[in-house]
């Protein structure tokens, strides 16, 4: 564990991508504070502030060379990790010293570099779900003609296609890209806002000039990667925006729980699988076991994404008036908890996406079970058309399903239905019919139209923004 760390998940040594564990980490926090205490002084120097010949220059040359065992000795003295910071970058930066953190707040570093840290979070978040997106649609393609056994309730329903169910997962999946993406467009910057948000420290630099303070504001943000400042603030943002950004990551938990556990379900009926690597083990008692471990991980981290949104509600509700600091403990670990678990949950997603395993005979020996009664209507259609009496032809089908059905549940045997039908002389006109009125092919629907169109007209396009960073990726595993 990083010594330096005030708070290291466990998630992120292990599990978390290197890109994530370094965007929470310590070195990437302070040299933030360190690059807007600089940003802050080269707007303020613009603008027309006494800051020392060479200050700006010296505190460039020292953003990342940060002195831990100073500042960890200074903020135990302190008790106050800015201020331990702001002299230990005065150290290594002595013609600036007397200029760090020049009429801001404490806030202005730990807020503003939260809101940067949360919007580079989630530029590595977004592609990797565009590439989970990419990977289940081209499964779908794959897949959108095969049959399968539909399920309402748990129960066997009318047919739909291995792709088609797939779509339903992309749709979600698609439904949280735009969500992230709005949280990503949304978050602004806290600016030059001062002890209470209204600016008093900077105009008393700026002599009552009201004009430089708006200047100071707009041009710090925009030194530091923003377009708009929020207009107002207390002494924090709004922890309001903390909400913005945890309930849709909380959301994209219920869209991961809701496809692992779809496999989940689909494993236990050996119709389709998550990878399962050639010397797994399942179980350490029972060897024939193939445990849906990736699924049950992503099932269990997808809980707890999903409730770190409630710590996020919480602490907005209680910010009392222009600011309190029984947020500070809780946001250091939700927030990077909800960024790591959702990384995590990322990488497990592509990897089952990429592996799934799928059994065309083991659903189609299930079709077979239930399909003869779900045709039973094509049936009494033909048997119409032929000249039968659709009432005459019902109790016939009815007295054979009862028979099939009970030779199912009472003796364990297959479904006869039909076999029962093409002895049935009654059923004669439609005996060279039945082949046909029983292809699975024929209870689809328009299931593969659906896919197709779905990914024409609505994955293709929102994959659009991200199709050089997938095109990249794709070519470098090809190089592998």
């Amino acid at each position: 564990m990083d010594p330096h760390a005030r708070y290291q998940s466990p998630l992120t040594s292990r599990y978390a991508s290197p890109e994530m564990a370094a965007n929470f980490s310590d070195n990437k926090r302070f040299s933030t504070w360190r690059k807007l205490w600089l940003n802050l002084a080269i707007a303020e120097k613009e603008l027309g502030l006494d800051i020392p010949e060479g200050a700006i220059e010296e505190m460039k040359e020292h953003i990342y060379d940060i002195d831990y065992e100073l500042a960890i000795a200074e903020e135990k003295k302190r008790r106050h990790d800015v201020m331990a910071h702001v002299h230990t970058f005065g150290v290594a930066c002595p013609k600036a010293a007397g200029i760090i953190h020049l009429g801001a707040t404490s806030c202005y570093v730990t807020d503003n570099g939260d809101l940067i840290i949360l919007r580079d979070g989630l530029d590595i978040l977004l592609p990797k779900l565009a590439r989970v997106i990419q990977r289940l649609s081209a499964f779908a393609e794959q897949y959108k003609n095969l049959p399968t056994l539909g399920f309402t309730h748990f129960q066997p329903a009318q047919l739909t296609t291995v792709g088609k169910r797939a779509t339903l997962w992309i749709q979600e999946l698609l439904w949280d890209l735009r969500n992230l993406t709005r949280a990503r467009e949304d978050i602004g910057f806290r600016g030059v806002k001062g002890t209470t948000g209204t600016q008093g420290s900077f105009l008393a630099l700026f002599e009552g000039n009201h004009d430089k303070v708006e200047a100071l504001d707009q041009r710090v943000t925009e030194l530091s990667g923003f377009t708009e400042y929020y207009p107002v603030t207390g002494q924090t943002y709004s922890r309001k925006v903390d909400v913005d950004i945890l309930m849709p990551m909380a959301s994209f938990g219920a869209t991961v729980h809701k496809i692992a556990t779809d496999i989940r379900l689909l494993a236990n009926l050996k119709e389709i699988e998550e990878p399962f690597e050639k010397d797994q083990i399942g179980s350490s008692a029972m060897a024939y076991k193939r445990n849906p471990m990736r699924c049950e991980r992503a099932c269990s981290l997808a809980r707890h994404l999903q409730i770190l949104a409630q710590d996020a509600l919480g602490t907005a509700s209680v910010q009392w008036l222009e600011r309190t600091l029984d947020d500070s403990a809780n946001r250091r670990i939700c927030l990077p908890e909800a960024f790591l678990t959702m990384d995590i949950l990322l990488t497990l997603l592509q990897n089952i996406s990429e592996g799934l395993v799928v059994y065309p005979k083991v659903i189609e020996r299930r079709i077979s079970q239930e399909l003869p009664f779900m045709a039973t209507e094509n049936i009494i259609m033909a048997m119409v058309k032929k000249g039968g009496d659709r009432q005459e032809c019902h109790e016939h089908i009815r007295v054979l399903s009862h028979e099939a059905g009970a030779v199912v549940k009472m003796q364990g045997g297959e479904n006869d239905l039909i076999q029962r039908i093409r002895k049935d002389a009654y059923f004669e006109p439609v005996w060279a019919d039945l082949d046909l009125l029983m292809d699975p092919s024929t209870f689809i629907g328009r299931a593969p139209q659906q896919v197709d169109r779905f990914l024409t007209q609505y994955v293709q396009p929102a994959l659009k923004p991200y199709a050089e960073i997938l095109r990249q990726e794709s070519k470098a595993e090809l190089s592998v």
